[in-house]
């Protein structure tokens, strides 16, 4: 397979990704997560990183329970961690792997924090807060340090509820 072949593979796995994520968004949840997990299987545990954490991320948005949605929490991060710039950049060149950090950190510190294990919530809550500086000054940095500070304060007073800003994974 040449260069040419593998970034067009690449383009066509995140764009399959992308529509699955629009299904989500548009209320059909299950069919988003039956496609994402599809994605999955084929991405299997060697698969790029990008499209993983991508998917992972997305689809931990699809369910309304924490437990399922952590572990697919967990896997984006994993991913994440595997992840280069210089891969991150051959996507959009606006993007570095450390912005996709405060995000990765704050959904595990939620979901803990709904399972009510709040000294790992705070503990990856910190972790969002050390990546805070890495959010640009627009509409996505802003929503991030929000939930941020939403979740922090839902640590703090021991809530177990979902947020009302919080993604829904229901449909």
């Amino acid at each position: 397979m040449n260069v040419s072949d593998t970034t067009q593979s690449a383009q066509e796995t995140m764009t399959a990704i992308t529509r699955a994520v629009e299904l989500g968004r548009t209320g059909s949840a299950q069919a988003a997560r039956d496609t994402l997990l599809e994605i999955w299987a084929a991405l299997g545990p060697q698969g790029d990183p990008l499209h993983r954490c991508t998917l992972a991320h997305y689809l931990a948005d699809l369910y309304d329970d924490p437990a399922q949605a952590l572990c697919w929490d967990v896997r984006a991060l994993d991913a994440a961690d595997g992840l280069t710039d210089e891969r991150l950049r051959r996507h959009d060149q606006n993007l570095d792997v450390r912005g996709f950090y405060p995000s990765l950190h704050l959904n595990l510190a939620d979901n803990y924090r709904r399972l009510g294990s709040f000294d790992a919530a705070q503990r990856e809550i910190d972790a969002a807060q050390g990546y805070v500086d890495a959010l640009g000054n627009d509409g996505y940095g802003a929503m991030i340090r929000t939930a941020i500070d939403e979740v922090a304060a839902a640590i703090r007073t021991r809530t177990t509820a979902r947020r009302a800003s919080a993604p829904h994974g229901h449909g």
